[in-house]
């Protein structure tokens, strides 16, 4: 049976664990340190933590679930990793290179039920969630990449965009945020994280009243509810007004921007009348937000969708500027790799299927 990963536990988690176990809370804070600051990969490095501990650790928990099956790297810096968890499932991380620092894209789930049809991480049904362990070591995996690289780079941004729905994983998305913003762990700071979700709206309430400072990003795609349906089936159930009232209820109860994310495709949502349309949906919250205009990466099993077009592209951003909404277009990463999220990940089980 394969045992779980000790970076699921918080810190005051991992406090009444070893409490339980007839150990002191100083004795939790040594065995944090050694995780997340010496980041040891084996329990018997943590050289001053009593070999009683060592072995309770050892007996109930790992240090390393996740082993690296594929390492794609582009020429601007990005590195795009395929993982195989324990279970022989296998999920993608993604490190970039930005001039503020190095962020990571983190995947919350094995497959995605939410059905985008323009997306590649859901080609494949959620087979699982994954747990809080396993997201922190995608996290840990990438800086220990770096410590090796010994150019004292730190991960000192988070977004949670890989596959699958993060809402739809809320207890260990929650415990991941907690752990990875510890002062006295990754200190990772909160308002450089940011959570996206597709917009379930019962999720949406329940994370704004838990009052984690991290950034909100709510991946829209549309402004009406006939196209939006078309591209995104979750729209069925909760409909862009229901959607934007929890989006309000967000707004008032914290004082941060949300990010609205727009993936543009060729003829379908990236006309001028569209974006007319977005701005009009957007027009009583638009000074409390931005929304981030991307250019699709192709997907060969969506060959409905195109990249729009540069001058749609440059259209649609001078008609929302020009209404008053902050936007901006995003910087690509990694475009001569597998850029898509889910790609990587879609072509390796290609292969082994073949095989």
């Amino acid at each position: 049976m394969n045992k779980k990963s000790i970076y699921g536990l918080t810190l005051h988690q991992l406090i009444e664990w070893l409490n339980e176990h007839g150990h002191k809370k100083s004795r939790a804070l040594q065995v944090w340190d050694w995780l997340y600051r010496k980041r040891v990969t084996n329990f018997a490095d943590m050289t001053d933590v009593h070999e009683e501990c060592i072995q309770l650790l050892q007996d109930h928990y790992t240090i390393q679930t996740l082993t690296e099956h594929i390492k794609q790297e582009a020429a601007d810096g990005t590195m795009k990793f395929l993982f195989r968890l324990q279970d022989g499932n296998l999920i993608e991380t993604v490190m970039m290179r930005h001039k503020y620092g190095i962020s990571v894209c983190v995947t919350t789930q094995v497959g995605c039920n939410i059905g985008c049809s323009f997306c590649a991480s859901g080609l494949l049904a959620k087979s699982r969630d994954l747990s809080s362990g396993e997201i922190v070591e995608q996290i840990m995996n990438i800086q220990l990449h770096l410590d090796q690289l010994e150019q004292k780079d730190i991960v000192s941004h988070i977004v949670v965009m890989g596959i699958g729905e993060p809402f739809d994983n809320f207890a260990n998305l929650l415990d991941f945020l907690n752990v990875v913003i510890d002062h006295k762990g990754l200190a990772i700071a909160a308002r450089k994280i940011t959570v996206s979700t597709s917009g379930i709206v019962n999720k949406i309430y329940e994370f704004t009243d838990t009052k984690i400072p991290v950034n909100l990003a709510i991946s829209l795609h549309a402004p009406n509810n006939e196209l939006r349906t078309r591209i995104m089936k979750i729209n069925r159930a909760m409909p862009i007004e229901k959607l934007m009232e929890s989006l309000k209820y967000y707004l008032a109860k914290n004082n941060r921007r949300i990010t609205i994310e727009y993936i543009l495709l060729k003829d379908v949502n990236d006309t001028k009348e569209v974006a007319e349309e977005l701005a009009d949906l957007l027009h009583d919250i638009k000074d409390q937000l931005y929304v981030n205009l991307i250019p699709y990466n192709p997907v060969d099993e969506h060959s409905q969708y195109q990249r729009s077009e540069q001058e749609s592209v440059l259209s649609f951003y001078d008609t929302l500027k020009k209404r008053g909404v902050n936007c901006k277009i995003r910087q690509e990463h990694g475009t001569d790799i597998d850029a898509a999220c889910g790609q990587l990940r879609s072509k390796q089980l290609k292969k082994e299927k073949v095989r």
